[in-house]
């Protein structure tokens, strides 16, 4: 996925990591998948730590198709 370490998820669009975790193993993931996406891309921006499950309100805001 070309993420070799922490930093490289500053800036980083969580939607499009999971579109592409989707694209290279052929299938969709569970939703949650991305939660943890974007608590790790949140994290990595500078904002505090939070549990993955704690975006999945976020998420189903966002992309209500998840």
């Amino acid at each position: 996925m070309g993420i070799r370490q922490p930093a490289d998820l500053i800036g980083a669009d969580a939607f499009a990591l999971y579109q592409r975790i989707c694209k290279l193993t052929g299938k969709r993931h569970d939703p949650c998948v991305l939660d943890t996406y974007m608590a790790a891309v949140d994290f990595m921006n500078g904002a505090s730590p939070r549990d993955w499950w704690s975006y999945t309100a976020q998420r189903k805001r966002e992309y209500p198709d998840f």
